[in-house]
């Protein structure tokens, strides 16, 4: 075959193939899209929580979990369930919280909680909140976990914290339960919840509302919980209990 011939096949075919991979780069795929709820599902906020002394806010009568979690249950329509220990050795000055959580975490212990349990079978998507404690659950929610089956489920993790955000909550639950749809979490701070819950109004409901919910209406949004402003704890930099 003529030299010159087979040079220009040559030119020919490189034009064809990066002209072809030109038209590959525009054809790329879209963005896949975080998993919402849907309309039809049922849901329920599964929390724990704990009273007594918090760093930054003084002694609480209502743990910070708790009450975002009953704001969740309000604007979803979600049901609720606390985790609550059969033997509370929580509500304790703040210092000997921070040597149990970790003695429980240094030993994988598993708290037991008062049972019984709701039938988990009934719902489609499972909130999950917590305080952050030493970077991760509470011990006793693994407890809850390991005790019930979530097969199939759309798990949605929540925290509150003193600085530590979300502290992974959501690619633990993804690690232990790799058969269930772990969907956005979101973390609040513990300062705010108790002084005037309504400063976490706005992201909590654009966190619900990008989750895929219909918020209800709130008829008491404007009333904040009672805090305990006048006996605040010794502030730190160091908070692994949250």
């Amino acid at each position: 075959m003529n030299p010159r011939l087979i040079v220009l096949l040559l030119i020919v075919s490189t034009l064809t193939v990066l002209g072809c991979d030109k038209h590959a780069k525009e054809q790329t795929p879209e963005t896949k899209e975080e998993p919402r709820v849907a309309a039809t599902d049922k849901s329920i906020v599964v929390y724990f929580s704990r009273a007594g002394e918090q760093l930054h806010v003084g002694y609480i009568a209502e743990g910070n979990t708790s009450i975002v979690a009953k704001m969740i249950a309000q604007k979803t329509g979600a049901d609720l369930f606390e985790v609550k220990p059969k033997a509370d050795k929580y509500n304790t000055p703040y210092r000997q919280l921070e040597n149990i959580a970790k003695k429980e975490q240094d030993a994988k212990a598993r708290p037991e909680y008062v049972e019984p349990a709701p039938d988990l079978s009934q719902y489609d998507v499972i909130f999950f909140g917590a305080p952050v404690w030493w970077n991760d659950w509470p011990m006793i929610m693994y407890t809850f976990f390991e005790n019930n089956d979530l097969q199939g489920k759309k798990l949605i993790p929540f925290s509150t914290h003193s600085g530590s955000g979300l502290s992974k909550f959501d690619f633990k639950l993804a690690r232990y339960y790799p058969y269930c749809t772990v969907l956005k979490g979101e973390s609040f701070l513990g300062e705010d919840v108790q002084k005037d819950s309504n400063r976490i109004v706005p992201d909590l409901d654009q966190w619900l509302i990008g989750l895929g919910f219909t918020l209800r209406p709130n008829e008491n949004e404007n009333e904040a919980p009672e805090t305990a402003d006048a006996n605040v704890a010794e502030a730190s930099s160091e908070t692994p209990v949250e």
